[in-house]
């Protein structure tokens, strides 16, 4: 039980790390300090909802679908490994977060409503969050509930870590070596989970 749910909390933070545009808007909201609270409960929330779904429905129905699980886990293989070669290729080139610095505050509403959009109408959440990690929940068999609550664990500790956490990465984030290193983590975590799906583990 201990064990399916510290999978659960590595499987859904190695997903979530990686840096996309949900993350990148709830850093740049935390390092403006503008309604960082609704955003990472939106966020986690979310992410929650997407879990359950996942390890609840779609993992229980590709348990019994083998031919599926087949499917998704070769599209998963190859969607990591997409991801993690991105990943690699900015830790590579370089990049760095466009914080806007001129102060104006937002109303609360729009910022949320953009925390939706760019959770709920992201095609890839869909694959890692409720295809690939139901999928993965399902080897755990009756501690796939333990799993998810180590999944969901980590998506708040990491949302509310990125945006409350966002004032002390201010001056590190400045730097683009800073998004090479984050960057070049989430491919080796992202390549690794690729080549353990394609062996079938």
């Amino acid at each position: 039980m201990v064990a399916a749910l510290l999978a659960g909390l590595g499987t859904g933070l190695s997903l979530i790390v990686a840096i996309g545009a949900q993350n990148a808007f709830v850093l740049r909201q935390g390092l403006r300090r503008e309604a960082v609270g609704p955003v990472v409960l939106v966020c986690a929330l979310s992410d929650t909802v997407l879990i359950l779904a996942g390890v609840g429905g779609v993992g229980a129905l590709l348990a019994r679908a083998p031919v599926l699980v087949e499917v998704v886990r070769w599209a998963g293989a190859l969607f990591l490994a997409v991801y993690g070669l991105l990943a690699a290729r900015r830790a590579v080139v370089g990049g760095r977060l466009d914080v806007d610095e001129r102060g104006g505050r937002t109303s609360v509403w729009p910022v949320v409503a953009t925390a939706l959009a760019l959770t709920w109408l992201n095609p890839h959440v869909y694959l890692d969050t409720v295809l690939l990690l139901g999928s993965v929940a399902t080897s755990y068999g009756d501690a796939r509930g333990a799993f998810a609550v180590g999944a969901v664990v980590g998506s708040w500790i990491w949302f509310a870590g990125l945006g409350y956490g966002a004032r002390a990465l201010r001056p590190v984030f400045a730097r683009p070596a800073a998004w090479r290193v984050l960057d070049a983590a989430v491919a080796v975590v992202m390549l690794a989970l690729a080549v353990r799906l394609t062996l079938g583990g």
